[in-house]
């Protein structure tokens, strides 16, 4: 991530400053715009996360149909209503929504919509219920309905990854006696189908440049970005753009700005266009404002006009607040296009590949001491290692059909004596794939036994390894997006080799979640994540495509505020969709 927009601690990065598109109707992969899930400059995505303004979650709505269920009215049929639940750590059920009743049927197909809001980084169990309504209570409203007093027509469990990654986000489940024990007696069958309560999908892209902007600075020429900000009800106005600085110019030309119809709201919104000289004491010096909607700026595009930047007038008068400038502001380049949604993928065959390396290095200690990061607990105490890949892979899982995860090591001596920095975590030759998040586990206790701790820490040839598969699938165009979780103690030996690894990594479909576990000072590892605004550089002076790092020290996990997996996953979304933008990949429904 930029810095924040009130941040005013200096540096371009502040304000955005990240490749992007040269020309709205641009494909390239410059990174900055389409990096977040709702394509924001990083600094404004920073500006809304630090006020607690940004949201991990995505607001989905249930629509459930029902068919096959029983009959347990004697002169009618029943008159069912379902109720929807999420299953909490403890076991405990809280009450997402209910539906309305639907009177005499046994197939219903329920007109009220349940609100669910749905977290990529988290397991989310659900249950559902349905409750045949006794005829005196059809005039109580649903909400007041004491459900003890209705008789249960079944239940069904899942997980909300289960849904939203099937076709057309549907899913059929039996219904079960309560708590889910199976019954000879057939209950029928519940249809759930998710949807996005997404207002529009529409993204507004266009190209701005200024002309004979007033200069600000002494002895050169200032250096002007714009920023966007919507007007609100209440009067005032909040920012949903930045571009990149224009260094020592007067006539800039910003790179594509990329707004969703989220951020500006509609066409006839009022946005505020405000170009400022950027100072690297964060005291940016105003050179003119002007006020125009979307839809005006579509015009100015159309007619190939100017708008006449303001500013306030030095001499105040009631009827004169303002003074218009020389300087005006030209939009070169409009296009309207559609933004598909990080569902939209998951839902119509992509899939997350789960990929994972462990850190056999000798300052783990040895796994027979129960100081070591490597201990297996006979009572069954799980550590770091093992909590990391459990975490995660019950995440990653259920966006992979075929659940087979390749599962390496590194820094570890092998049988022959030699120190390996890519090895088969199951111990073959030459398959490295385990089967699901079990298979991860024993292949880790396995290799433990039959492999010895060694070093240093190399991360070069595990990435390569995981970059090379990605590479394949690509080759043969398929719908795959690699993560690649790598579980070390220490800091990263080849530090400039990983990063090279990164930077050419950064073109192809992987992103690479990194848990730092024990003791270490990890800062030196904090480089590898881009999340300061700044792209890993090659020692050839190739700049990453994209940030496809996240690192997370297991003991400074948000200060006990969210959990491992929430912190190493919040970005994955925002990374899968930025290759496919880039790279205009679209889900497989469009033609």
């Amino acid at each position: 991530m930029g810095s924040c927009l009130s941040d005013e601690r200096g540096g371009r990065a502040a304000v955005g400053e990240a490749a992007r598109p040269s020309h709205p109707s641009a494909g390239g992969c410059g990174g900055g715009g389409a990096e977040g899930a709702t394509e924001t400059s990083e600094a404004v995505e920073f500006f809304y996360r630090s006020r607690g303004l940004y949201s991990l979650s995505t607001q989905l709505e249930f629509s459930l149909s029902a068919s096959k269920l029983r009959d347990l009215d004697v002169l009618s049929k029943s008159d069912p209503m379902a109720v929807v639940y999420s299953k909490k750590g403890d076991g405990t059920l809280a009450e997402l929504g209910r539906t309305e009743v639907v009177l005499n049927q046994l197939d219903p197909v329920w007109v009220g919509k349940i609100p669910v809001n749905y977290h990529f980084e988290i397991v989310q169990p659900l249950v559902f219920r349905v409750f045949d309504v006794d005829t005196k209570f059809h005039n109580v409203p649903v909400k007041a309905l004491k459900l003890g007093e209705q008789d249960f027509l079944g239940e069904a469990t899942c997980v909300l990854s289960e849904i939203i990654t099937k076709q057309n986000k549907s899913l059929t489940l039996k219904l079960e006696a309560a708590g889910g024990h199976r019954s000879m007696q057939n209950r029928g069958s519940l249809t759930i189908r998710a949807e996005e309560s997404v207002a529009s999908k529409r993204v507004i892209e266009m190209g701005l440049r200024a002309s004979h902007l007033e200069n600000k600075d002494v002895f050169s020429k200032s250096d002007p970005f714009l920023r966007i900000s919507k007007t609100v009800e209440s009067g005032g106005t909040i920012p949903v753009y930045k571009t990149e600085v224009a260094m020592n110019n007067l006539n800039p030309t910003w790179k594509a700005v990329r707004l969703t119809m989220q951020q500006f709201g509609s066409k006839e919104t009022p946005l505020i266009l405000e170009c400022f000289d950027f100072n690297s004491n964060g005291k940016h010096e105003i050179m003119g404002v002007l006020q125009k909607s979307v839809a005006e700026l579509e015009m100015l595009q159309m007619g190939r006009t100017g708008a006449s930047f303001q500013i306030p007038s030095s001499v105040r008068t009631r009827s004169n607040q303002m003074k218009t400038l020389k300087s005006q502001l030209f939009v070169d380049g409009f296009l309207e296009t559609t933004q598909y949604t990080f569902l939209d993928y998951i839902s119509n065959g992509f899939e997350l590949n789960f990929m994972v390396a462990v850190d056999f290095t000798g300052s783990n200690g040895d796994p027979r001491s129960p100081a070591s990061l490597h201990y297996l607990d006979p009572s069954g105490y799980l550590n770091s290692y093992q909590n990391a890949i459990l975490e995660v892979g019950e995440v990653i899982q259920f966006y992979d059909t075929d659940k087979r995860f390749p599962a390496w090591g590194f820094g570890g001596r092998l049988m022959n004596r030699e120190v390996s920095h890519c090895f088969n975590l199951n111990g073959h030759a030459s398959d490295s794939e385990v089967e699901g998040v079990n298979g991860i586990m024993a292949a880790y206790s396995s290799a433990l036994v039959n492999v010895a701790l060694a070093g240093p820490t190399l991360f070069g040839q595990i990435i390569d390894r995981a970059a090379q598969i990605a590479s394949q699938s690509v080759s043969h165009n398929q719908p795959k997006y690699f993560v690649l979780l790598i579980i070390t103690d220490g800091v990263v030996t080849d530090l400039q080799e990983t990063i090279n690894s990164l930077v050419k990594a950064s073109d192809l479909p992987l992103s690479i979640l990194i848990v730092g576990v024990g003791n270490a000072d990890f800062k030196q590892m904090e480089i590898l994540d881009a999340d300061n605004g700044k792209r890993l550089e090659s020692s050839t002076g190739r700049v990453a495509t994209r940030d496809i790092v996240q690192f997370v020290p297991m003991r400074e996990v948000h200060s006990g505020r969210i959990s491992v997996v929430q912190s190493l996953l919040e970005e994955l979304p925002s990374q899968f969709l930025a290759y496919m933008r880039c790279r205009d990949i679209k889900p497989h429904f469009v033609n």
